[in-house]
């Protein structure tokens, strides 16, 4: 085997090395989703809290693999987003904004962490509130997590794209809300937060993918937002956008100085990843980027909204397609929901029936560690228990 041949084959989840990896990217960012969870109260700054979640994974990683022979590059693999209330996605703004929290919004929030470029990604949605959530809050938040649940079960070794796409909405449609249009649930690779495998959110005549089936040792972001409203998000203002990923494989001599600095200073230190403007020095950035994005070589991820007075919800896991079943790494408790609706249709109460694990032939050993069988059984009973209180990966929203 040439070095090339093992360098590919070590890069999937066949290689104990790389799962520890995601695990040790998930373990990361579920913990710094806990942390901006709490910080989620009445007159907080979003950019402050967008800033701690980024710290804190930024100061986790760097404990990790730093006495590596080689350099091991790992931190934030998708900037913390605080999204409010009817704004859909990508919200995470400059230092000199003043926007806060209030009592009772609701707040998506959606951040990535990476280890060598093994990338575990989580989004959440938390209402400013004490006590249950009740009404149409809770149904968007039940019906986003109850798609969630059935994408878990049904992203897996055999089962195709489409599967997913046609059952999540139904599972909207059951709560009397719809799947968000634009969002898609991406493979993650090494350094790829959106790989050529994708999950539709809605399929329809304007947005198309390829027909693709799940396999083995794969690992996808599943991406879901759900609305009280149409699903068809709409971009209000540009200058709202801050996070980019570099566009690898587009070129351009940049012509204004500004820009030529900035689009230097992305490729040293964003080179594949996403990462926020907030990271470069403003004043000079607003100018530098807009010929960036002009010339294709930035790809925005722009800041998306219903219409006021929506509610939207956004859940997304990691998962991994390991060969004993489908593996969610990344996650957050949900706040006890009080949903209107029930689930009452035959179909959806069987994909929430199906296990996420694979039961294998004959008396096999187990492998050793206790550890592995707790998490084997935490997600079955949470898997029975979220639905009934009741998703670039970094997947992109894009606009209807």
């Amino acid at each position: 085997m040439s070095d090339d041949e093992r360098e590919e084959k070590e890069l999937d989840l066949s290689s104990s090395e790389v799962v520890t990896k995601y695990k040790s990217a998930a373990e990361i960012v579920n913990k710094a989703l806990q942390l901006v969870v709490k910080e989620c109260k009445p007159k907080a700054r979003i950019v402050d809290i967008c800033e701690k979640g980024d710290a804190f994974i930024r100061e986790q990683t760097g404990y990790m693999y730093k006495n590596a022979k080689k350099k091991i590059e790992r931190g934030v693999a998708f900037p913390t987003c605080l999204s409010v209330n009817n704004t859909v996605c990508h919200f995470s703004p400059l230092a000199s904004d003043t926007s806060e929290l209030e009592e009772g919004d609701m707040v998506k929030i959606d951040m990535g962490c990476h280890i060598d470029g093994f990338i575990a990604v989580v989004a959440h949605t938390h209402i400013v509130k004490d006590g249950p959530v009740t009404g149409r809050h809770a149904d968007v938040i039940a019906a986003a997590n109850t798609a969630a649940e059935v994408a878990l079960r049904l992203v897996r070794p055999g089962k195709k794209n489409k599967d997913v796409t046609d059952a999540i909405q139904k599972v909207a449609a059951a709560y009397d809300c719809k799947i968000v249009e634009g969002v898609l649930s991406h493979q993650l690779k090494q350094f790829v937060i959106d790989g050529n495998k994708v999950v539709l959110s809605v399929s329809n005549s304007d947005t198309r993918v390829d027909d693709a089936e799940f396999e083995e040792n794969e690992v996808y972001a599943v991406d879901i937002v759900a609305s009280t409203g149409e699903g068809k998000p709409k971009l209000l203002d540009e200058k709202q956008t801050t996070i980019y990923k570099r566009a690898v494989d587009k070129n351009y001599h940049l012509k204004m100085k500004t820009s030529r600095f900035i689009f230097s200073e992305i490729n040293q230190k964003f080179p594949i990843l996403p990462f926020t403007a907030r990271a470069l020095e403003e004043k000079r950035a607003r100018l530098g980027l807009v010929e960036c994005v002009n010339h294709d070589l930035l790809q925005p991820y722009p800041v998306l909204h219903e219409k006021p007075g929506d509610n939207v919800a956004h859940i997304k896991f990691t998962v991994l397609l390991m060969p004993n079943g489908s593996d969610r790494i990344t996650s957050h408790p949900l706040q006890e929901l009080q949903p209107t609706k029930t689930i009452d249709d035959p179909e959806i109460k069987a994909w929430l029936a199906l296990g996420t694990k694979t039961k294998k032939k004959g008396g096999g050993k187990k492998k050793k560690g206790k550890k592995g069988d707790k998490a084997d059984e935490s997600t079955e009973a949470e898997a029975g228990a979220e639905p009934m209180d009741a998703t670039n990966g970094g997947s992109r929203c894009q606009e209807s």
